[in-house]
């Protein structure tokens, strides 16, 4: 589940590379700056998206030790991607 995460995510930040070095010799500063707020915005959000499932895994109980191991691996997972976002 959380390999499928990481994929994702890197397609969408290799899409955004390639999209911005395509149009990066011709963009105006108000661009430049849009695209960055666009960016953090986006970070912003998937910060979000990445707390909110951890809350979700957090609330979750159990006393099978598989289900346990798979909400810890689950929980390493994200909180890795909340470090490599900043």
């Amino acid at each position: 589940m959380a390999k499928q995460g990481n994929s994702v995510e890197d397609w969408m930040a290799n899409a955004t590379q390639t999209a911005e070095a395509d149009l990066g010799a011709g963009l105006s500063g108000n661009d430049t700056r849009r695209m960055a707020a666009q960016r953090r915005a986006g970070r912003e959000r998937q910060k979000q998206i990445l707390n909110l499932q951890k809350e979700n895994i957090l609330s979750q109980r159990t006393s099978n030790p598989g289900r346990r191991a798979a909400l810890e691996a689950a929980l390493a997972e994200i909180e890795a991607q909340l470090q490599a976002i900043g």
